[in-house]
């Protein structure tokens, strides 16, 4: 096993902890690791943060229902139309890209290129999202109320942006269940990891379906290393303050999806 490979792994415990802890950063963490340092060409490695993601995000969804802080309506109005969204775009959408898009000059601008910016834009604005402070308050005796076509519109715009990078949307779907259910945060994101899970894993079928090679062995080992890192998270969800956490994570995605950014445009 090569010295890269094994930094890989090893930084696929930091994918479950992310996930463990605050319910999302987990694709935001494995697409880079994925393409920077296993080599895995970018298109493909979209593909297998939804098997990683959508594998760890199971374990700790089933982990989150035995706890009850699992709203399987809310899992139901939310996830059906984001998992036909995401199913649809990695099947059909994402093979119709042009490999390359556009020349100008020399340069040639790719389909890889594309997801990777289109990535680090996500990561961005996703890093905003945990920086900012929360100022919705939400009691846990708080009755849910559903404002349905929100979430469904909601739902279906996380769905094509999974099926395009890969990303499982936890960053997107907890505000949106915090805001448009006004659910307490810790339901929220026991809901958001059954939500994630879902509609990452059927995105996944979607590429199964194509000619691209998928490497088992890489994507077994990553995923088992990564549901460890859950159960790490989880165990430090409850001894570390969890705003404190989200704001840090949320500066570090910040200068990451910078860093990818200049790599692809720049660098």
């Amino acid at each position: 096993m090569e010295t890269a490979q094994i930094v890989g792994y090893l930084l696929a415990v930091l994918v479950g902890i992310s996930l463990g802890l605050i319910g999302s950063g987990g694709s935001i963490l494995t697409v880079p690791i994925l393409v920077y340092i296993m080599a895995v060409e970018p298109v493909l490695a979209t593909a297998y943060s939804l098997f990683i993601v959508g594998s760890t995000a199971l374990v700790g969804g089933i982990k989150s229902a035995i706890l009850k802080k699992v709203d399987f309506k809310t899992v139901l109005i939310f996830g059906i139309p984001s998992i036909a969204a995401v199913y649809l775009t990695r099947a059909f959408l994402v093979p119709i890209i042009p490999d390359v898009i556009f020349t100008v000059g020399t340069f040639e601008f790719t389909k890889p290129i594309a997801l990777m910016i289109l990535f680090a834009v996500v990561m961005m604005m996703a890093s905003v999202s945990m920086i900012k402070p929360s100022k919705v308050k939400i009691d846990e005796n708080t009755p849910l109320i559903y404002n349905f076509p929100l979430i469904l519109v909601e739902g279906i715009a996380v769905g094509i942006l999974t099926g395009l990078v890969g990303a499982g949307g936890g960053f997107l779907i907890i505000p949106a269940l915090v805001l448009f259910a006004k659910m307490p945060m810790k339901l929220a994101v026991g809901t958001s990891l059954f939500i994630i899970a879902a509609k990452s894993l059927i995105g996944f079928l979607g590429d199964l379906k194509s000619d691209q090679p998928i490497d088992w062995i890489l994507l077994s080992y990553f995923t088992i290393t990564s549901i460890i890192g859950i159960f790490i998270g989880i165990f430090l969800s409850k001894k570390i303050e969890g705003n404190k956490l989200k704001t840090g994570f949320g500066w570090f995605v910040l200068f990451m999806g910078i860093y990818i950014l200049l790599k692809e445009l720049v660098l």
